[in-house]
């Protein structure tokens, strides 16, 4: 595990994706972006002990993905992770579903399914069970939200693992500040295929611009080692599950995460 503290303090910028007056459309070319750059550079797969090891310690063969954008990089993981466990369920979810990218996700595999209806990670239904996930969402809520997330969880007895690609230092910034190339290289290869992608990323270059203002903006919301401890530290009952928090090396970078499984 990892304790050593970002120099700089966490800022709760807004970001466009978050924005309910966002056009569906421009999020969902957002969402579909990063779904195609997870998929594609292998950045998660570092974290697959770390899933297994969820998966094994809750006695579930289900994951329910919560905040899944457009998916992000579940096709390339799943692949992986039913290499040792051929009977696994994975369940998409969203408060602002994609639902064309679920689709397109769905077809992928046979063991995909996905929840059309808002689902807030806050407050997740009960019937809905399995390991939680999350994949680059966390730094989308505020302090006291995340905790509520954490509290649900132990709450309702799931197991819960947190992943971050990005992080509050100046190297994951200056990333950022180049993601607007990326979506211009990547686009013509994003399926399903979309006009209007092609024209609010080439035309009208909207897309590669909130990418970027929300890449800088995901960087310096996002939570610390420290910080996801002191999320932990304040939940009521956080003795009756197990906790693990650090960073591992996965892909091109490295991936802060949180796993949380009952004792």
């Amino acid at each position: 595990m990892e304790s050593k503290t970002n120099s700089m303090g966490r800022i709760h910028l807004f970001e466009f994706e978050d924005q309910k007056w966002l056009p569906k459309f421009i999020r969902n070319y957002m969402t579909d972006f990063l779904q195609f750059l997870s998929n594609k550079t292998g950045m998660y797969k570092g974290i697959v002990p770390i899933i297994e090891k969820g998966l094994k310690e809750s006695n579930t063969n289900r994951i329910v993905d919560l905040g899944s954008g457009g998916g992000g990089g579940l096709i390339w993981l799943n692949n992986e992770l039913r290499r040792n466990n051929p009977g696994l369920k994975i369940l998409l979810t969203d408060y602002f579903p994609n639902i064309s990218a679920f689709q397109y996700t769905q077809k992928q595999a046979d063991n995909f399914k996905f929840i059309s209806v808002p689902i807030d990670a806050r407050n997740v239904p009960r019937k809905l069970s399995g390991l939680r996930t999350q994949f680059l969402s966390l730094h989308h809520f505020k302090p006291k939200d995340a905790q509520q997330i954490l509290q649900n969880a132990v709450d309702s007895n799931s197991a819960i693992a947190i992943f971050e690609a990005q992080e509050r230092s100046l190297p994951s910034i200056i990333a950022m500040i180049f993601s607007p190339i990326s979506v211009l290289l990547t686009t013509p290869f994003i399926r399903p295929f979309k006009i209007g992608r092609i024209i609010f990323i080439y035309f009208i270059p909207i897309v590669p611009l909130l990418v970027l203002w929300d890449g800088v903006v995901s960087s310096l919301r996002t939570y610390s080692v420290d910080e996801m401890n002191g999320l932990i530290a304040s939940l009521n009952n956080k003795e009756s599950f197990n906790w693990e928090v650090g960073k591992v090396k996965s892909g091109p970078g490295k991936i802060l995460y949180l796993l949380g499984t009952r004792k």
